[in-house]
């Protein structure tokens, strides 16, 4: 990963990048992203149809790592609606699923409107110090 956000929970790091297209991509447990979503969600006031979509693929994460495996695909991109393209309420832009032996891990990547701040601090109520880095070209 490149450039991002540096999290560190009791020694242990949690990248969070944040591209020059302004979006942003944190890598957790299935558990840790249920959580992160849920008070974003709560900061935002509002959950959008990709939101919903995120729950979905978390909760039956196997069934969607095996589809993108087969269809080698790296990322799933969750449907979003058109209302909320437009009002600029879409949270997540794509995800990622990740199988290490028995470990799943999923890297969201939210979309470029959502603030670093709200981010940021939803990751530090969950208990992380939170350090900001981007992307730099040269």
């Amino acid at each position: 990963m490149v450039g991002g956000l540096r999290v560190m929970v009791g020694g242990l790091r949690k990248v969070v990048e944040v591209d020059m297209g302004r979006y942003k991509s944190v890598e957790l447990t299935l558990e840790e992203a249920e959580k992160l979503l849920s008070d974003i969600s709560k900061q935002l006031g509002y959950e959008s149809q990709d939101l919903e979509e995120t729950y979905r693929v978390i909760r039956n994460f196997d069934a969607f790592y095996e589809m993108a495996r087969k269809k080698y695909k790296d990322y799933i991109v969750p449907s979003k609606s058109l209302n909320d393209m437009v009002r600029g309420t879409v949270i997540i832009d794509r995800l990622k699923l990740i199988k290490e032996g028995d470990l799943r891990k999923i890297v969201l990547t939210f979309d470029r409107r959502v603030r670093e701040e709200v981010l940021v601090e939803a990751l530090r109520r969950l208990g992380y110090d939170v350090e900001v880095k981007r992307l730099k070209l040269f």
